[in-house]
């Protein structure tokens, strides 16, 4: 364990804000609620943001940028939205010294915004789709915050999308949450459950909303991504109209999307450890530390000489970072590294200069191993993979390990406080029952899975007939 780290067995939560610290990624603002994202932190998600812009992109997305601030009224319109987004809101009353005529929301998402702008740009079946992003910053007013999971102002990605049919809007909120499984699965190793939320739980505006949902190694659940597919609802409240190739009129159809900075608290939960923070290699702002240890002055420049030969064809082929400062040990470098989650860490001495060899050491194990500086680079490469699909595939096992079915409330609402874990239960689809459920057990329905497999059983709340299992869990 590292120096100043909570253990996990001891204090998960406190963990938790230590490896934050410990990395160095972030602190709390002297603004309530509100984070600063330090370098380390913000490296992360710059990494986040360019591979998820990418792969936008590729589903021929688009990105624009729409205003912080809502007129009020706006949000007023969508009956649904106003009353899931009301106790959360920011709003502004005065400005230049004078109080506005009408108030200005700081925007907690921007569907108002935009379908009210949508409604200029629309006219005809010829301009659509609509298909835009926007990279942004929102502000809810939380009452309880943890850095990254929950704060009161965060950064986030958000997709608005109009359609002609309600077939092109369906499709496109699957297609987006195919996205997010991709991105959670092959960048931040993280394996998760898809599907479709209760209509309790969907997203205020939306006729259905799906997510993603990880399991962190305390085996609570994070949802890490939703998709909204909206229906014909802000068309409606802002009167979005076209006319379609028959001449008829008709509203809209819509989509929204979005993952936020929550992600990098996903990652750390995924897979750091009582040593500090395990970065997935496709993520991580820096691969390969390489470190240089010296006795002599000779020491010294022989090594740093061969280092300079060995990197110098290294750049635009890995991210490295060579530490020859002289006013710090080699131990405390190899900690100060190991807690920022550097994925490899090359050690080379004069003995590893004699031998022609250095000593790569994995971050995620911990392994050492002396291998040749001939073919260093490929072998690297090929050690960044190995690692990325190890650090999945760890996940995984933990996850189906602790993903249970259960029949029986009452042992339900047992394992859910110990062990914990996921649970596949019975649910008949009524409120009631997930009102009971929830109240009694202090878990929630997380997905209702959208695999398609159907299982005849009974509700584990009511008994009553159902047609498939539900995915439930205590979350974050």
């Amino acid at each position: 364990m590292a120096k100043g780290i909570t253990k996990r067995s001891i204090d998960y939560s406190r963990w938790y804000l230590d490896v934050i610290d410990a990395a160095d990624l972030a602190e709390h603002s002297s603004v309530k609620g509100c984070m600063v994202i330090k370098p380390n932190g913000y490296a992360l998600w710059e990494n986040i943001q360019a591979q998820l812009d990418r792969m936008f992109k590729e589903t021929g997305h688009v990105n624009a940028y729409f205003p912080l601030f809502i007129p009020e009224s706006y949000l007023k319109k969508e009956a649904e939205h106003v009353e899931g987004f009301a106790p959360e809101c920011a709003v502004v009353t005065h400005a230049g010294g004078k109080k506005l005529e009408e108030p200005l929301v700081i925007r907690p998402t921007s569907e108002t915004i935009i379908w009210s702008t949508y409604k200029k740009w629309i006219q005809s079946y010829r301009d659509l789709p609509i298909l835009i992003n926007q990279w942004a910053n929102v502000v809810r007013w939380e009452m309880r915050t943890r850095l990254f999971l929950r704060t009161t102002e965060f950064l986030w990605q958000e997709g608005h999308t109009a359609h002609a049919t309600r077939e092109e809007a369906v499709e496109e909120t699957l297609r987006m949450l195919d996205v997010y499984r991709q991105f959670a699965e092959e960048y931040l190793a993280a394996p998760v459950y898809i599907g479709v939320k209760s209509d309790q739980e969907k997203f205020a505006g939306a006729v259905n909303t799906y997510c993603i949902e990880a399991m962190m190694q305390d085996k609570k659940a994070l949802q890490a991504g939703t998709s909204h597919f909206l229906g014909q609802n802000f068309a409606k409240a802002f009167d979005v109209t076209f006319q379609d190739e028959n001449s008829k009129l008709d509203y809209v159809w819509a989509t929204s999307w979005g993952l936020s900075t929550r992600v990098i608290g996903a990652l750390i939960m995924t897979h750091s450890d009582d040593n500090g923070l395990v970065v997935p290699p496709r993520l991580a702002p820096v691969e390969v530390v390489v470190i240089p240890i010296w006795k002599t002055e000779e020491d010294i420049e022989k090594l740093k000489n061969r280092i300079n030969e060995l990197t110098e064809n290294w750049k635009g082929q890995l991210k490295f970072k060579v530490d020859d400062r002289d006013q710090y040990r080699p131990g405390y470098k190899f900690n100060e590294w190991e807690k920022r989650g550097v994925p490899v860490r090359i050690e080379m001495g004069p003995r590893d200069l004699e031998n022609n060899q250095v000593v790569l050491v994995r971050r995620d194990t911990g392994e050492k191993t002396s291998v040749s500086q001939d073919g260093l680079v490929d072998r690297i490469k090929n050690l960044l993979e190995q690692i990325q699909s190890d650090m999945y595939n760890r996940a995984k096992d933990f996850r189906d390990a602790n993903t249970f079915p259960e029949d029986d409330f009452e042992n339900l609402k047992k394992r859910i406080e110990d062990p914990g874990g996921f649970f596949r239960v019975h649910w008949c689809g009524s409120p009631e029952c997930e009102n009971k459920f929830q109240d009694s057990s202090k878990a929630t329905i997380r997905v209702i899975p959208v695999d398609g497999k159907k299982e005849s059983g009974k509700c584990i709340v009511c008994g009553q007939p159902s047609e498939q299992r539900v995915l439930v869990a205590k979350s974050y």
